[in-house]
């Protein structure tokens, strides 16, 4: 769609400089459009993979876990894990990614932790099952940061997306025709002048 400009030589540079500009930014915005674009397929493989992995580990833990349930007693098992002395420590920082900033997590199991809970009424396979949900919980925030990293980027490929369209269909086909109804103009304006002034030659002759 043409835009509404007085067709003037000062217009139609002004209108030149913008369609530099705005292919360069065109060009500048693909560019990373596929960027995101291969930073997020490789981002969603790798947490799906990693999703697969931590959730066959959570099903053995649960699966350890149902099994001391069934060798111990329901008052033994509470007390067990009301006594747990067990503490984790989660570190958030934000990793540069692009100009996005996406959030990593760091899990740290304090050396002094320990069960808590004495071994004459546990059992190894509660033991077991504490253990291997303890070795999980990195694994999960590796998931949840990779995931939510995959929002990031979907969300920042999505507003890449709508600018480079809005470039290429809109902005930059409404510069170019604009520019050429301005030089047509332009061009139908010197051509009436040449004529009028041929005219003022031959009265004067």
């Amino acid at each position: 769609m043409r835009m509404r400009v007085n067709p003037n030589r000062m217009q139609l540079l002004r209108l030149k400089s913008r369609l530099v500009v705005a292919r360069r930014g065109h060009k500048l915005l693909k560019d990373k459009q596929e960027e995101l674009m291969r930073q997020f397929l490789g981002m969603v493989h790798t947490a799906n993979d990693l999703r697969g992995e931590v959730e066959a580990e959570l099903a053995a833990a649960y699966a350890a876990f149902v099994s001391a349930r069934f060798e111990m007693s329901g008052s033994a098992m509470e007390s067990a894990l009301a006594f747990s002395q067990r503490r984790v420590e989660l570190v958030a920082d934000r990793e540069q990614v692009m100009n996005l900033k996406v959030p990593k997590f760091a899990v740290e199991f304090p050396e002094d932790a320990e069960l808590g809970y004495g071994y004459a009424d546990t059992t190894a396979e509660l033991d077991r099952a504490l253990e291997l949900y303890a070795a999980i919980i990195p694994r999960l925030m590796q998931v949840a940061e990779l995931e939510k990293g995959v929002q990031l980027l979907a969300a920042e490929l999505e507003k890449t997306r709508r600018r480079v369209n809005a470039l290429e269909h809109i902005l930059v086909p409404n510069l170019e025709e604009t520019i050429k109804f301005i030089a047509d103009r332009l061009s139908e304006q010197e051509r009436e002048s040449s004529t009028r002034l041929m005219k003022v030659k031959e009265n004067v002759r």
